[in-house]
């Protein structure tokens, strides 16, 4: 088993080869002037299990174009199998036509990555469940809900009841399954998104007055849907509101929007690589997602379940 990092996120990938007690595989990664990508693998992977570690965050194109280009090296080099480790699933928003003449770009990348010659896809939360039906290989996603967030708001759950909020229908049966692990009450935010990136709360549907409230998504993105929902929350009588998402991307304004916002605090993962900024906001929080995203390494690699992590409760750190 090998374990190879992009420069997408050193970080994580780092995480994850100290949770496996493996060292990552040694590559070169480099850019021409004319921002051409050339990677060389400096150790031998014939006949090599490998995982490569490449979230497809922004700059989304440079990374992904990293990752087709570092599977060709992994095939040239006769890798036995090479599984794209994606905790951050690019283009996964344009899952199905929204308007005439519009692309299926998540149906494209899923096309680019088989013909690159990935065997296997582990990714996690990915934004529309039915982007595994784009790929003729297999595809593991994995779930941050239960082994990482679910321990984080029992750690913090307070004698005030508890409301798990979905700010959007999309997302109702995420909310769902949360709060009924919690044995929690639901509410769900209208909301009508005239353009993207833009979004208006318009009502409230079920009881939030006096109740702690837990927003649950799996992207932040602008921040515009999870602040306006948290003042909705707030008018409607709400003692505090959190949120807990997957992905922060955190593009444009989100900083800004957040530290100003009715939100006592925004969770999420690392499966995305902090900015400067992110890091400095004192009401974001990140979650490590190494040991869930190691473990389904693992097990793939020894042909074991998956499936049983959605439900495990693994070691988690800030």
């Amino acid at each position: 088993m090998k374990i190879l990092a992009g420069t997408s996120n050193p970080k994580l990938a780092e995480d994850i080869s100290k949770y496996l007690g493996i060292s990552l595989t040694k590559v070169e990664i480099r850019r021409f002037n004319d921002k051409e990508i050339f990677v060389e693998i400096r150790e031998n992977v014939r006949g090599e299990d490998v995982f490569v570690i490449q979230p497809t965050s922004t700059p989304a194109n440079d990374y992904l174009m990293e990752l087709l280009i570092t599977t060709d090296a992994l095939r040239r080099g006769s890798a036995r199998r090479v599984t794209a480790v994606i905790p951050y699933y690019g283009y996964a928003r344009q899952d199905r036509k929204t308007v005439s003449r519009a692309p299926i770009s998540a149906k494209l990348i899923a096309n680019l990555l088989t013909v690159s010659g990935v065997d296997r896809v582990l990714t996690l939360d990915l934004h529309a469940g039915q982007i595994q039906g784009f790929f003729d290989i297999p595809v593991d996603n994995l779930f941050a809900a239960g082994p990482v967030f679910l321990p984080a708001i029992r750690a913090n759950k307070k004698d005030a009841p508890l409301t798990i909020v979905s700010p959007d229908v999309g997302g109702v049966v995420r909310a769902r399954a949360i709060a009924n692990k919690l044995n929690a009450g639901l509410a769900i935010i209208d909301k009508r998104r005239e353009k993207a990136g833009i979004s208006e709360v318009m009502n409230v549907i079920g009881n939030v007055k006096g109740h702690d409230c837990i927003l649950i998504d799996d992207i932040v993105d602008s921040a515009g849907t999870l602040c306006n929902a948290a003042m909705a929350l707030t008018q409607n009588g709400a003692n505090t509101v959190k949120a807990f998402a997957t992905h922060g991307v955190l593009s444009g304004p989100a900083i800004e929007r957040i530290e100003n916002s009715k939100l006592k605090k925004l969770v999420i993962t690392d499966s995305i690589a902090a900015t400067d900024k992110v890091s400095k906001c004192a009401k974001i929080e990140r979650l490590s997602v190494a040991p869930l995203i190691g473990e389904a390494m693992l097990r793939i690699s020894e042909e074991r379940s998956v499936s049983c992590l959605f439900e495990q409760s693994l070691p988690i750190s800030a």
